[in-house]
């Protein structure tokens, strides 16, 4: 068994895809096993492309176990990421969505943060570097963690929604050069970070239910990666952090639909999970932001 289980969600996005599988033959760190979860509903999809046996051969040859699986037929993210899961046996899951490019450092600097701090999960923002000219100072308030960090116990009313505009366009990339001109790492708080490039502690994961929650979902809905982290931020603690070496490929989106949120659930999962009795008022909420 690996250390980390390596999953990957994919729709109609071959080349994205092959993008992903080739950052992950380059990471430095190599303890990982792959599945990928194919719900491309034409009859063949596209996990017999030449593209995309080749990159698994390359990875199997590497010593990595990769598996290509199809999941059909649709009933949302939820559904899938929670598919992906009931396959992981490591002690970490890592998702990784087929519309991101990685440095080769990223996946050994997440597990690091991870495994010093003991928390629930490390997220590294998905930045568009179409926005490279683009510097939003006034969404660059952040708040860098100065200790360990601590679970958060924010209520629905409390979440600090804002800190979401942290991991904008090119803000990472931005505060990088700011906060981490040599490369240190740099844990700073968050609401959420997007599912694109997250690293989990699987048991945590599982200890709130993972994504089994799905069918409470239509088929089309958004934010279940975010909720997850809500959850866990308030039972064991999340961040982000920076360098964040994580790049969004600018593919159009698969959700086009996203009059749906799992965010919705957070208060009624809270309660399923015995988790009211950690509520913070939203005044404690991020209480000394460090802002450039």
């Amino acid at each position: 068994m690996a250390l980390v289980d390596v999953l990957i969600p994919t729709y109609r996005r071959k080349t994205g895809l092959a993008v992903t599988l080739t950052s992950l033959l380059g990471q430095t760190f190599q303890d990982f096993n792959v599945t990928v979860s194919d719900q491309t509903d034409d009859a063949d999809g596209y996990l017999d492309s030449i593209e995309i046996q080749t990159l698994t051969r390359a990875l199997r040859w590497h010593g990595h176990q990769v598996r290509l699986l199809r999941r059909l037929p649709r009933r949302g993210l939820a559904e899938q990421r929670q598919f992906l899961l009931d396959q992981s046996a490591a002690p970490y899951v890592h998702y990784f969505d087929d519309d991101v490019l990685l440095d080769p450092p990223v996946m050994q600097r997440m597990l690091d943060v991870l495994r010093a701090e003991r928390i629930g999960f490390v997220g590294c923002a998905a930045t568009g570097l179409e926005y490279l000219d683009d510097v939003r100072p006034q969404q660059q308030r952040i708040e860098c963690w100065e200790g360990p960090v601590r679970p958060e116990p924010f209520t629905p009313e409390s979440i600090p929604w804002e800190r979401h505009m942290v991991n904008n366009a090119a803000n990472p990339l931005h505060l990088e050069q700011r906060l981490a001109p040599d490369g240190q790492t740099i844990r700073y708080k968050v609401a959420w970070v997007g599912g694109a490039n997250l690293l989990f502690d699987r048991e945590k994961l599982l200890s709130v239910g993972g994504f089994s929650w799905w069918r409470r979902l239509p088929r089309e809905h958004a934010g279940e990666e975010a909720v997850v982290q809500f959850l866990l931020i308030r039972k064991y603690g999340g961040c982000g952090i920076l360098p964040s070496g994580a790049y969004h490929l600018g593919l159009p989106t698969t959700i086009a639909d996203r009059s749906h949120n799992a965010t919705e659930l957070f208060d009624e999962l809270s309660r399923e999970y015995g988790l009211d009795d950690r509520a913070w008022p939203a005044e404690e909420i991020g209480q000394s932001p460090l802002s450039l």
